[in-house]
C-alpha cells in the first residue's frame, strides 16, 4: 500500500464520516405548519464507501470509484425498532435504481446506510428498474413494501429505447433485510405508479390508493388518485378503480397527481399526502399537496386545501429532474410528531416537521380552492376583514 493510497484513503474516510455526523438544524421560521431543516438527511455521497471503491490497493491501486452512485430520493419511511428508517431509492450511475436502508436514533439527521443494500427477488419477468416504494405496517401483521417496477415496452421498436412500461411491484418483510416477493398488480389499467396500501382492512378486503395511466409519463384518459380492493396481496388483483381525487384545470395537480404515503389515522378523518405535477414553460413542476377523507369511507374526500403544502424551494430546485417535490414517505411518532421526508430534484432527501394537530389544523381550516381567481380574492379579503374587525375588538 503506497503513501498515496492511505492518504487518499484517510481523506475519503473524513470526508464521510464528517458528513453523516453533520448536526441537521431547523431552517429559519417556518409557516406555522411545519419546520424544514437545514441539511439534507440523505444524498448519493452517504452511501458507504465499500460500495463504491475498491480498497484493495492490489487490484485498485489510485483508488479509483469502481461503482459511481448518482442520488439517493424518493424514499419510504417507517419508525421500527425505536429508529427512523428510510427505504430509499438509491441510483447508480448507470441510471439502475435499487432499494438501501438507512437509519438515524433523532429522525432529522445523522442517518447511516445498512451494510448490504436491499437484495430484492425478482419475479419470472425481471425488473429492469425499480424505484420508489411505499412501505406499510399491515394489521395483517406484515410490512409491505409497494414499488414501481419498470420493464421496457415489448412492443417498442428497435429504433425506441425508451418506451417503457411501468407496474405495481410487492413484497413483504418482517425485518426490513429478507423480502417475500409476490406477482405485480393487476388492473385494468396500461400502467400503474404510485400505488399505496391503506394499513386497515376495508370489508375484510386489502385497499389499495392506485394512479391509473395510459403512458409510462403521460396519464393521458388516466389519472387522478385512485381506490380498489383486493381479496390477497398474494395475488393482488383489482378489478375496479375508483377515483377519490382527480385531476383539475389550472391547479398544481392538473397534469397528474399521486398518493404520497400510505394515510394517517386522526380522529378527524385520515391524513392523505399527494403529490400534484404541472405543465409549465420550464417543464413540469411537482408540489405536495393533502386532503383527509372520511375515517368509514375512504373514497370521500371531505377536506381539501388550495394549492400546494410544501414545495421545492432554494437548491431544491436544482437537480438532475429539477423543480420537483416528492414525498413517498412519513412517521407518526407515539407523541403524535410527524416527519415528512420528501426529495428535491430527483437528487436528496430532506425533512420537515410537524405534528398531528397542525396538519388537521392546516387541512381543516384552509380554504379549498375556488378554482376562480376572484374567488382567491374573495379568500384573502376575509381574512384581512376577519383581522381588521379583531383588531378593533381589541382596541375596544
Amino acid at each position: 500500500m503506497t503513501q498515496q493510497f492511505k492518504d487518499r484513503l484517510t481523506l475519503l474516510q473524513d470526508a464521510h464520516d464528517k458528513l453523516i455526523h453533520t448536526k441537521n438544524e431547523v431552517d429559519g421560521i417556518g409557516n406555522g405548519i411545519y419546520d424544514r431543516y437545514k441539511n439534507p438527511v440523505l444524498t448519493g455521497l452517504h452511501a458507504p464507501l465499500n460500495w463504491r471503491y475498491d480498497m484493495n490497493p492490489e487490484t485498485n491501486p489510485y483508488l479509483m470509484e469502481r461503482f459511481g452512485i448518482n442520488a439517493a430520493f424518493n424514499a419510504a419511511a417507517i419508525k421500527w425498532n425505536g429508529k427512523y428508517i428510510l427505504i430509499a431509492r438509491v441510483e447508480g450511475n448507470d441510471r439502475k435504481s435499487f432499494f438501501a436502508v438507512a437509519e438515524s436514533q433523532n429522525g432529522v439527521d445523522n442517518f447511516k446506510f445498512w451494510e448490504h443494500p436491499v437484495t430484492m427477488p425478482e419475479t419470472d419477468e425481471p425488473d429492469t428498474n425499480l424505484y420508489d416504494m411505499r412501505l406499510t405496517a399491515h394489521e395483517d401483521g406484515w410490512i409491505y413494501g409497494l414499488f414501481c417496477t419498470e420493464r421496457r415496452d415489448p412492443q417498442a421498436p428497435q429504433y425506441d429505447q425508451s418506451m417503457a412500461i411501468a407496474a405495481c411491484g410487492i413484497a413483504r418483510t418482517k425485518d426490513l433485510v429478507t423480502w417475500q416477493r409476490m406477482p405485480d398488480l393487476q388492473t385494468n389499467s396500461p400502467q400503474q405508479r404510485n400505488v399505496v396500501l391503506h394499513p386497515e382492512f376495508v370489508n375484510g378486503k386489502y385497499a389499495l390508493y392506485t394512479r391509473p395511466q395510459d403512458g409510462f409519463i403521460s396519464a393521458g384518459k388516466g389519472g387522478g388518485i385512485g381506490f380498489g380492493l383486493c381479496d390477497s396481496m398474494e395475488n393482488a388483483v383489482v378489478d375496479e378503480e375508483i377515483i377519490i381525487d382527480n385531476k383539475q384545470y389550472h391547479t398544481v395537480y392538473e397534469a397528474k397527481n399521486g398518493q404520497g404515503p400510505a394515510p394517517i389515522k386522526t380522529e378527524k378523518g385520515w391524513l392523505h399526502l399527494a403529490h400534484g405535477v404541472r405543465n409549465t414553460a420550464a417543464g413540469l413542476r411537482y408540489t405536495l399537496y393533502m386532503f383527509m377523507t372520511d375515517l368509514n369511507d375512504l373514497t370521500k374526500v371531505i377536506y381539501k386545501p388550495a394549492g400546494y403544502f410544501l414545495a421545492p424551494e432554494g437548491m431544491e430546485r436544482v437537480g438532475d429532474v429539477s423543480n420537483v417535490a416528492f414525498c413517498n414517505g412519513w412517521v407518526k411518532d407515539d407523541n403524535d410528531d410527524v416527519y415528512i421526508y420528501y426529495a428535491s430534484s430527483d437528487t436528496r432527501m430532506h425533512v420537515a416537521k410537524t405534528t398531528v394537530d397542525k396538519l388537521i389544523d392546516y387541512v381543516t381550516n384552509t380554504a379549498p380552492d375556488g378554482l376562480r381567481s376572484a374567488v382567491s380574492v374573495n379568500t384573502i379579503n376575509a381574512i384581512i376583514n376577519n383581522n381588521k374587525n379583531l383588531h378593533q375588538l381589541q382596541e375596544n
